[in-house]
């Protein structure tokens, strides 16, 4: 891929989520550029389960590939999942599409929510405002509420780092990726 094509779109304007990206591809292609370009995901805006998540973060990533015209279009979306017994856990879904092509999706961190946090989400609420009313602390930059919930031992933009990188992975070994194994 030639240094004018390596264009990558990440489907947000988020700071964090473009620096993120921006950390990845500046290791995976040197040359890369990344856009922000603010797309919708198609979803709700409090995504609820993996399949709402994983749709959002596909969507995010098609259409901000599309409106900039790039190489390579990337969705980063959080959500709430449930278990049976009714607990909530924070989660990250990373999408990596190139041209008329699927690349990978990947899960991040699960992070179990407190009962009371999963509960106004559970009624409907939006994470992100429950949790700054919650901790007084901001949910959607700096160490976000994973950050909070890991007591700061992981970072909003580093566990965007390490879901983004595991839905790349076919990028770092275009070579061998398909290649069988005996």
């Amino acid at each position: 891929m030639s240094s004018a094509e390596r264009l990558v779109a990440v489907g947000s304007a988020n700071p964090t989520k473009v620096d993120a990206t921006r950390r990845v591809f500046a290791r995976l292609w040197p040359d890369a550029r990344v856009e922000a370009v603010a797309v919708p995901s198609g979803v709700r805006p409090q995504p609820i389960g993996w399949a709402e998540t994983r749709r959002g973060a596909l969507q995010r990533a098609r259409r901000a590939r599309a409106a900039a015209a790039a190489a390579v279009g990337v969705g980063l979306e959080g959500g709430v999942v449930f278990d049976r017994a009714g607990r909530g856990w924070l989660v990250g879904v990373a999408a990596v599409v190139g041209p008329g092509v699927f690349v990978g999706t990947a899960a991040g961190p699960t992070v179990p929510l407190p009962p009371p946090i999963a509960e106004a989400v559970r009624r409907g609420e939006e994470l992100a405002p429950v949790m700054e009313a919650w901790t007084g602390e901001a949910a959607r930059v700096g160490p976000g509420a994973i950050g909070w919930l890991t007591g700061g031992f992981v970072t909003r933009e580093a566990s965007w780092v390490v879901t983004l990188a595991a839905a790349a992975a076919p990028l770092f070994h275009p070579d061998r990726w398909d290649r069988p194994v005996s």
